[in-house]
């Protein structure tokens, strides 16, 4: 079966500084490291051996999300652009891209995508979370979406370091990151935009969670029942948090390996929205790619989540 995995990371050079910590092994993120680094043997044989035909790359959170100098994170996500252009070009048939845009810049942020979608032929960005504690559901990145509006392409919505620290999660450093609070600062994220009109004013947007859906598939009746409380009426049809959700934004299987959640995301989301992924270098690709061939769906679903859908999405 045909797989083509969208969350799959790389740094820079440049960048190295920028990549979040996910372990407290040493030998673990060394070896992260050095796969982050690496577009050659180390990725594509690990790609080969899963069977993954295609990876759409990503700067590895935080990147310049971090970057509190506006004019350097402009420089550095456009030179990281053109290393990942330079990388894609060589094996075009194996390598697409998403490009890193830096948001303390928002115009800037929509010129480098645009260039990044027209001259280098990516298929959408990746946003490693907040910027300077900005969400992109503020008045300040409407430009932005206008632009990704225009352009037709999707956003992929990555974790990325909270702002702060709540108290919640004082004195269990095992919640932090991956575990549970990258979960928690992204799902939010993705519901001030939702709650907060930005795809009522761009019906047209498309952004895209991992981790299967960062727990959001799961929760879109409670959402719609909330939602009406507090309104004190009844929604207008089309305008249920759970409608918005299913009608702009796509998850896909990253991080997520169990048959469980998979079935529950297709029937709350729908046979189109479920994308396969890996987390490259963070998770094991064999582990992936053995869920996903063994996972209890039929062989035209299963055509869809490995290959169908994100074909259809990026236009690959």
């Amino acid at each position: 079966m045909r797989k083509i995995a969208l969350e799959e990371h790389f740094t820079t050079p440049e960048l190295a500084k920028y990549v979040a910590r996910p372990t407290q092994s040493d030998s673990i993120f060394a070896d992260i490291e050095k796969r982050l680094a690496d577009f050659d043997q180390l990725r594509l044989e690990t790609m080969d051996k899963a069977g993954i035909d295609m990876a759409v790359l990503s700067v590895t959170t935080p990147g310049v999300q971090s970057e509190p100098d506006a004019r350097l994170a402009v420089r550095l996500a456009h030179s990281a652009n053109d290393l990942l252009a330079r990388e894609v070009q060589k094996r075009p048939r194996r390598y697409a891209g998403f490009a890193h845009v830096a948001m303390q810049d928002v115009g800037a942020a929509a010129d480098e995508l645009q260039r990044a979608i027209k001259d280098l032929g990516f298929k959408g960005a990746l946003i490693n979370g907040q910027t300077g504690g900005h969400y992109l559901d503020e008045d300040r990145y409407l430009p932005f979406w206008e632009r990704v509006q225009e352009l037709d392409v999707p956003v992929y919505l990555h974790p990325g370091g909270l702002v702060d620290h709540p108290a919640m999660f004082a004195n269990r450093p095992e919640l932090n990151g991956p575990t549970w609070a990258w979960t928690v600062e992204t799902a939010t994220h993705a519901l001030r935009l939702v709650f907060g009109g930005t795809f009522k004013r761009f019906p047209k947007l498309k952004v895209i969670l991992g981790h299967m859906g960062e727990t959001l598939p799961f929760l879109l009746w409670r959402f719609d029942s909330r939602a009406q409380l507090e309104l004190g009426k009844e929604i207008a049809p089309g305008s249920r948090p759970s409608e918005i959700i299913k009608r702009n934004i796509v998850i896909t299987t990253a991080g997520v390996c169990a048959a469980g959640p998979l079935a529950d995301a297709i029937g709350a989301l729908g046979e189109d929205s479920v994308m396969f992924s890996v987390d490259y270098p963070y998770e094991d690709t064999q582990v992936a790619a053995d869920f996903i061939d063994s996972a209890p769906i039929s062989e035209a679903l299963r055509a869809k989540v490995c290959h169908g859908n994100a074909e259809r999405l990026l236009r690959l």
